[in-house]
């Protein structure tokens, strides 16, 4: 597959989403944790990123 650039994955988002919407960041990661139900682990990811700071500009 192609690789998309944070830069280039926020601007594909401007204009198609309200502003509201719009994440202050994007990161990418190889698999989205999931629970034994088959749903998106929100727990999972928030211990993942823990330490994640935005970047600044």
């Amino acid at each position: 597959g192609k690789k998309v650039s944070r830069a280039a994955m926020l601007k594909f988002l401007k204009g198609k989403i309200a502003k509201w919407w719009m994440p202050d960041d994007v990161i990418f990661i190889d698999e989205i944790p999931h629970t034994a139900t088959g749903k998106i682990s929100k727990l999972t990811l928030r211990e993942q990123l823990k330490d994640y700071k935005l970047p600044t500009a």
